[in-house]
């Protein structure tokens, strides 16, 4: 008897680990891939500490630039761009959000339609996103593109202003 209640307690963990992983895949769903070959970086998340807040409220202030084609994240701040816990932003950065237009649609679609509030490693992601689609807003010339950009970074700001009255 003790047999059959552990299997089912390993299959019920074992699916109940499956959607919740499937789940955020869905979100970011390059967060689970291995980068730069090492696995300590596999969904990484930038903010543990209300130091790392602080450090990240820094560096947006500095004048934080995450650009698109290059995939490279650029802090003019040197001495903050040499410390340690910027890695973790720049594979942030780098590698997880989504830097193509369709790709930042289907983000906001998805976020549009959720009914809990995020995970922290997800809200700094849109947060980011955010701040990734608001600069990109800034370079784009044509009145097409801004339209288009215009309406993500709106969707994006009321994903953020959504998730806040949820928590």
């Amino acid at each position: 008897m003790t047999q059959l209640w552990a299997l089912i307690v390993v299959v019920y963990l074992s699916i109940y680990l499956a959607a919740t992983q499937h789940h955020r895949k869905a979100l970011y769903p390059s967060t689970y891939r291995i980068k730069r070959g090492t696995y300590w970086l596999i969904n990484p998340a930038f903010q543990r500490s209300v130091e790392d807040v602080n450090l990240l409220f820094e560096i947006l202030l500095a004048g934080m630039q995450i650009e698109g084609a290059e995939h490279s994240m650029l802090i003019p701040d040197e001495e903050l761009a040499s410390m340690r816990n910027v890695e973790k932003l720049e594979v942030i950065c780098d590698d997880i959000l989504p830097k193509r237009l369709s790709d930042i649609r289907r983000l906001t679609a998805e976020l549009a339609h959720r009914r809990q509030p995020l995970s922290q490693q997800d809200f700094e992601r849109t947060v980011l996103t955010l701040v990734y689609t608001t600069q990109t807003l800034a370079r784009v010339s044509s009145r097409q593109e801004r339209e288009a950009w215009t309406d993500a970074v709106v969707q994006l700001f009321r994903a953020v202003q959504k998730d806040l009255k949820l928590s």
